[in-house]
């Protein structure tokens, strides 16, 4: 009978360290998901917060003044633009590896 107690006794003793350990990892991996919901919180406030600034850094009016005092560029004027013209009045040619990779009607690759 004192066997069968001991046996017993050692079952119960191994539950309750058992039962200490499972609560013991619960509470630790409940905190360390509260720590991790608080972080992303806080990333996500964060990325608003840096969502806010990019727009607010890409308006255009201060990209307008950014181009005009750091870049020195200006608003285009008919005054200030100089216009381009071809002096022979003639369109440009196709290139010529256009029509060398299209093939003719009879089938073959024109030379």
């Amino acid at each position: 009978m004192t066997r069968l107690n001991v046996v017993l006794l050692l079952a119960v003793m191994a539950s309750a360290i058992y039962l200490v350990h499972t609560q013991y990892e619960s509470r630790r991996l409940f905190t360390e998901l509260d720590r991790a919901t608080a972080e992303a919180r806080r990333l996500e406030t964060e990325h608003q917060r840096l969502q806010v600034e990019k727009r607010a850094q890409a308006t255009p009016l201060r990209v307008e003044k950014i181009a005009r005092a750091q870049l020195n560029m200006r608003t285009a004027t008919p005054a200030i633009t100089q216009y381009v013209s071809d002096p022979q009045g003639v369109a440009p040619a196709a290139p010529a590896s256009a029509s060398a990779a299209a093939p003719s009607q009879s089938g073959g690759v024109q030379p």
